[in-house]
C-alpha cells in the first residue's frame, strides 16, 4: 500500500477498511478500529488467544472500556497519572463497550495504553481509541522501519517519510504489561517501565 499523508492514514483508520501503522514510544504499531480487530489477527496470522491493546490519546478516552469498583477505578487512575503517557500497558476488567473481536478467547479483560509519542497521540486524538499490536508476523521480532513494515504488510497504510520525519526516537523495548488481579498487579511482561505500586 502506498505511503500516505497523516490525514489519509487517519481517515483510513476511521473508515474501518484499513490497518494503519505509525510509530510509538516503543515499537511501531499496527492499528485498526476496535470493531475491525479481525483485520489485524488475519494480517499477523495471530493466535486468537493473544489479545490486542486498546491505545488512545488520553486515559479519559479509555476508562469507558473498563469496569471496576470506585476504589479500583481510583487506583487505576492514580497509576495512569503516574505512568501515562508511557510504555505501560494496564490489563483491566473489560466493560461491555470493548468489541469481542479484540480479545476473542477472554473478552473479560482489555489491555490499555497511552503512548508517549507526539505523532501517535496526534493520530489517536482524531481516530479515537484503536486496537493495536506490534508490527510483525506473530512470533517474529517487531519490525522497526517503514520499509520493513511495507514489505511484510503491503495492505497496511504507512506514513510518508515527511509525515514521520518529525518523530522522536523510540525505544525498541515493548511496553511493560501489568494485569490487575483484583487486589494487586501481576507483571505479564517486563518492559521499560518499572511498576512499583
Amino acid at each position: 500500500m502506498a505511503q500516505v499523508s497523516i490525514d489519509s492514514l487517519i481517515q483510513g483508520a476511521i473508515s474501518g477498511d484499513y490497518i494503519v501503522s505509525f510509530p510509538t514510544d516503543t515499537v511501531p504499531a499496527l492499528a485498526a478500529r476496535p470493531d475491525r480487530s479481525e483485520l489485524i489477527f488475519a494480517a499477523k496470522r495471530r493466535s486468537q488467544d493473544k489479545p490486542l491493546i486498546l491505545m488512545a490519546a488520553s486515559a479519559e478516552a479509555l476508562w469507558p472500556y473498563v469496569q471496576g469498583s470506585p476504589a479500583e477505578l481510583k487506583l487505576w487512575e492514580q497509576v495512569a497519572e503516574s505512568f501515562w503517557p508511557g510504555a505501560l500497558t494496564l490489563v483491566l476488567p473489560a466493560s461491555a463497550k470493548v468489541p469481542a473481536a479484540m480479545n476473542p478467547i477472554d473478552p473479560t479483560t482489555i489491555g490499555l495504553r497511552v503512548p508517549n509519542f507526539p505523532l501517535a497521540l496526534q493520530i489517536l486524538e482524531q481516530t479515537g481509541p484503536l486496537a493495536t499490536t506490534s508490527a510483525n508476523l506473530s512470533g517474529q521480532p517487531p519490525l522497526e522501519s517503514i520499509g520493513q513494515i511495507e514489505a511484510q504488510f503491503p495492505q497496511v497504510l504507512t506514513l510518508a517519510p515527511s509525515a514521520s520525519s518529525t518523530a522522536a526516537t523510540a525505544s525498541s523495548l515493548p511496553s511493560t504489561v501489568a494485569k490487575w488481579t483484583g487486589s494487586n498487579w501481576e507483571i505479564l511482561r517486563q518492559g521499560t517501565v518499572q511498576l512499583e505500586w
